[in-house]
C-alpha cells in the first residue's frame, strides 16, 4: 500500500523525476529521488551543498541534501531540495553509493567549493573523497541546534538557561567575530568547568564556519533559521515519526504538492541583500505554529531518552492534527483534543488527568497542547528523573517499572464508578433506593460505617 501510495505521488509530481529509485521490500532499502526542477536548481546553485540528516525509529537515515548560499533566494521550508536519498546503510561503502549516483545525474557537482554538514557527521572521509575539491564545514545552524539541545540537557537554573538562549539566538543572527567571542566568554562563565567540554565551544572561534554564514543580514538569518528549523521538523514529522520508510516518504511529497508555493517562490536568478526586518509573527501564522512545534520537538529529543521521545513525538502528532484550548484559569487549563476534556496542572512537574501522564508521567498530547499554545518548550523540571536522557537503558525496562497494577486497578475502578453513576442518575426512585442500600451496605462491610464513608 505504502508502495502504491510513494509511486502515486512520484507520478502526479508536477516537476516529473529525472532519478527515482525504490526497492520492492516493505522496508525502503535504499531510495533514490531528485526531480527535474531538483536537478535545474541545483544545476543553478551548486557552490554550496547543505546535508541535513533525519532518522526515523529503525534507525534509517534520510539524507536531504539543500543548496545554500549568497544567490539562492526561495520561499518555503523545503524549496530548496535537491536530492533525496536514503543510502542501504549509513557506513562508508553506503554513503559512497548514495554520493556517485548523486554525481552521476548531477555533472555540476564538480562546481561544489563547500559542504555544510552536521556536528555527528562522522564519515567526513567518505565525503571528502567523493568530492574533493570541496571544503566540509560545520553549517552554523547545526551548531546552534547542538548547542541548544546541550542547554537543555545540563538542566541549567531558568534564568542562566534563558540568557544562553537569547545570546545564542542573538549571535546566530548576527555572527560578527565579536559577537562570537562574548558568546564563548559567556559559555565558559555560565557553565559547570566539567561540562564545558561538552559544548565544543571551540567551533565559535573557528572563523572559517562563520564566514560562510556571516554574509546575511540579521533580517536573511533570522528568517534562514526560521525556514531550516521548519525544514528539519517537517523532514521529522513525517520521515522520523514512523518506523516505515514509504510511508515516510510518500508523506514528505505529499506536504510538498500540497505546498507548491515552495517552487512556485523560487526565483533562480541573484538576489540582491536584503535587510529588511521579517514581518511580525502572531500565533495565527502557520509558520509560527510550525516553528513553534519543531522547537517542542527539539526540546524532547534534547531532554528525554529516546524511549521517552517517542512516546511524547506520538502525543504530539495528534496535536499537531487537532488541538483546542476550551477554557484556562489561575491553576488549570481544560484541554480538548478531539476525544475527552483533561485538566493540565501546567506548573511544574507539569501533570494532566489523562490516562497516559498517570501511566507513564511523560508529557501527554495535552501538556504539550498547552506548551504549543504557550509557545513554550519543555523543561527539565517537568520530567521524571527516569525519563531524563542519560538515565535509562531500554524502552523494555523503562515500561516495566512504570506500568502501575494498582494504577490499572484504580483507573478500572473508576470508570466502573462513572458507570454506575450514570445509571443511578436514570433509574426510577425506587430502583435508586434500592441500588443505594446495596451499596451503602457493600461499603459499610468493606470500609467502614456511614458516618465515615460517603457514597
Amino acid at each position: 500500500m505504502a508502495l502504491t501510495m510513494l509511486n502515486g505521488l512520484l507520478i502526479k509530481d508536477s516537476s516529473p523525476p529525472m532519478l527515482h529509485q525504490i526497492s520492492k521490500t516493505p522496508q525502503l532499502d535504499a531510495f533514490n529521488y531528485q526531480s527535474c526542477f531538483m536537478q535545474d536548481l541545483f544545476a543553478h546553485f551548486p557552490d554550496v551543498l547543505f546535508i541535513h540528516r533525519t532518522y526515523n525509529p529503525r534507525g534509517k537515515v534520510l539524507y536531504t541534501f539543500l543548496v545554500d548560499g549568497p544567490r539562492v533566494q526561495v520561499e518555503g521550508p523545503l524549496a530548496r531540495a535537491v536530492y533525496f536519498a536514503i543510502p542501504t546503510n549509513e557506513d562508508a561503502r553506503g554513503l559512497a553509493q548514495m554520493f556517485q549516483v548523486f554525481k552521476k545525474f548531477n555533472p555540476a557537482w564538480e562546481r561544489i567549493t563547500t559542504i555544510l554538514v552536521d556536528p555527528h557527521f562522522l564519515l567526513l572521509p567518505t565525503l571528502t573523497m567523493e568530492f574533493p575539491a570541496a571544503e566540509v564545514l560545520l553549517s552554523a545552524f547545526h551548531i546552534c541546534k547542538f548547542l541548544q539541545g546541550k542547554f537543555y540537557q545540563l538542566s541549567l537554573e531558568q534564568p542562566v538557561q534563558s540568557v544562553l538562549l537569547s545570546s545564542l539566538q542573538s549571535t546566530m543572527c548576527s555572527a560578527t567575530a565579536g559577537n562570537l567571542r562574548k558568546l564563548y566568554t559567556l559559555l565558559n562563565t555560565c557553565i559547570p568547568p566539567s561540562r564545558l567540554p561538552e559544548l565544543h565551544s571551540h567551533w565559535l572561534l573557528n572563523d572559517r564556519i562563520w564566514l560562510a554564514h556571516r554574509w546575511r543580514s540579521r533580517a536573511q538569518s533570522n528568517r534562514y533559521f526560521q525556514t531550516l528549523e521548519v525544514t528539519a521538523h517537517v523532514l521529522s514529522q513525517f520521515f522520523g515519526a514512523t518506523p516505515f520508510e514509504k510511508q515516510g516518504m510518500a508523506s514528505v511529497f505529499r506536504y510538498m504538492q500540497q505546498n507548491p508555493s515552495d517552487k512556485a517562490n523560487l526565483s533562480l536568478v541573484e538576489s540582491p541583500q536584503d535587510s529588511q526586518p521579517p514581518s511580525d509573527a502572531s500565533p495565527e501564522n502557520p509558520n509560527t505554529e510550525q516553528l513553534v512545534e519543531a522547537r517542542i520537538q527539539h526540546s524532547l529529543n534534547a531532554i528525554c531518552t529516546g524511549p521517552a521521545a517517542q512516546l511524547c513525538l506520538g502525543e504530539l502528532a495528534v496535536v499537531q492534527k487537532s488541538m483546542h484550548l476550551i477554557g484556562s484559569g489561575s491553576e488549570k487549563m481544560n484541554i480538548q483534543i478531539l476525544e475527552d476534556t483533561h485538566n493540565v496542572q501546567p506548573q511544574s512537574p507539569a501533570s494532566c488527568s489523562c490516562y497516559f501522564n498517570q501511566a507513564f508521567h511523560l508529557p501527554c498530547r495535552h501538556i504539550l497542547a498547552m506548551l504549543s499554545a504557550r509557545q513554550q518548550v519543555l523543561q527539565p523540571d517537568m520530567l521524571q528523573t527516569q525519563w531524563t536522557s542519560g538515565c535509562a537503558t531500554s524502552l523494555d525496562s523503562i515500561l516495566g517499572s512504570k506500568w502501575s497494577a494498582s494504577l490499572d486497578k484504580h483507573l478500572a475502578v473508576t470508570l466502573l464508578t462513572e458507570e454506575v453513576g450514570r445509571l443511578l442518575e436514570h433509574c426510577s426512585k425506587e430502583e435508586f433506593e434500592r441500588r443505594y442500600s446495596t451499596l451503602r451496605e457493600l461499603a459499610d462491610s468493606w470500609i467502614g460505617p456511614y458516618e465515615q464513608v460517603q457514597l
